[in-house]
């Protein structure tokens, strides 16, 4: 088994408005992106994020850029304003999905 960072495969851009946060994630090689499309689920993402991440995650396939955009509702604690957390942007969220662990075996 072979455990990469997703950073290995993918780069990833990511934002905010409000209480939810974007993650857009790109194949780093167009070889990967099919892969990269069954590892990824939402229900993957879910898993990954735990409770930092309360409501709704939508995942939009966009094939000709061979990436994904993950909208993640109710992510940011109430949002920069609302929140306690020490950083809610969603480069924080961008940032931690580029550390999730991927077995290249699967």
């Amino acid at each position: 088994m072979a455990l990469v960072y997703l950073n290995t495969l993918a780069h990833g851009r990511s934002g905010d408005k409000g209480d939810t946060s974007n993650v857009c994630v790109y194949a780093r090689d167009p070889k990967d992106y099919e892969f990269l499309k069954r590892v990824l689920t939402v229900e993957r993402v879910k898993a990954y994020f735990g409770d930092m991440v309360r409501g709704e995650i939508i995942r939009y396939d966009v094939d000709s850029l061979c990436g994904m955009n993950f909208v993640m509702k109710h992510a940011l604690g109430g949002g920069a304003t609302h929140s306690l957390r020490l950083d809610t942007l969603g480069k924080s969220m961008g940032s931690a999905f580029m550390r999730m662990k991927i077995d290249t075996d699967w």
